[in-house]
């Protein structure tokens, strides 16, 4: 699988209303027959920095990348954030997440 974070450092008039501004990509990029999750989080340390934690199986970044939900909204998110995104792309085994063996429940 393609496993992918990305930080979106998000300018503070527009960071409550982040969710509704990606909504529509969001949507979208969660219909893709590709995609393995598509998961938005908010920092606890930086309330106007998001955290998008997103996965394709092998053959799905491409088509993601290559759609009109992708250019239009990586053409139009500029003007909402204060930098430019950092992001961690790498290739993985596996299809899914794993259970973390340090905590166990029930």
């Amino acid at each position: 699988m393609i496993f992918i974070v990305v930080k979106f450092p998000v300018k503070p008039e527009h960071a409550d209303a982040w969710p509704e501004i990606s909504r529509e990509f969001t949507e979208a990029t969660r219909a893709e027959p590709g995609n393995l999750w598509f998961d938005w989080s908010r920092s606890v340390d930086d309330p106007n920095e998001y955290v998008l934690v997103e996965a394709f199986e092998d053959d799905g970044a491409g088509p993601h990348v290559g759609s009109d939900h992708f250019r239009e909204f990586t053409g139009s998110a500029a003007q909402y954030l204060t930098a430019t995104p950092r992001i961690i792309s790498r290739q993985l085994e596996g299809t899914g997440w794993d259970e973390m063996g340090e905590i166990t429940v029930g």
